[in-house]
């Protein structure tokens, strides 16, 4: 014949039960929270992808049209290299202010929602 389960028995089985329950929410929480933040990045890089695309056609065509307006092809490529290298020095100066913060922020946003 079994005997009853005692008192302290009893709570530790609740116990166990609870902390196994506690510990899958959890996994399933952090799974959701990746989920979302993964989902996000994936659909704002695709975005970003295809406006670069755009962007570097129509550079190409810029330069093609400055060459053609100053008679070499290649004072045009020179042209829209020197923009990029201006853009890129006052981008550098500016990184953490208008870049890196902003994503920052974004994947904190979207791992506490």
């Amino acid at each position: 014949m079994e005997t009853p389960p005692t008192l302290i028995e009893s709570l530790w089985e609740r116990v166990e039960e609870y902390s196994k329950t506690t510990y899958e929410l959890s996994k399933l929480k952090a799974l959701e929270t990746t989920t979302i933040v993964v989902s996000s990045l994936v659909a704002r890089m695709s975005v970003v992808f295809i406006f670069s695309l755009f962007i570097l056609i129509l550079n190409i065509g810029i330069a093609f049209l400055l060459g053609d307006l100053l008679g070499k092809m290649y004072y045009g490529f020179f042209i829209v290299a020197t923009f990029y290298l201006i853009a890129g020095i006052i981008l550098h100066f500016f990184l953490l202010k208008w870049i890196k913060k902003p994503i920052s922020d974004l994947i904190i946003d979207q791992a506490l929602h």
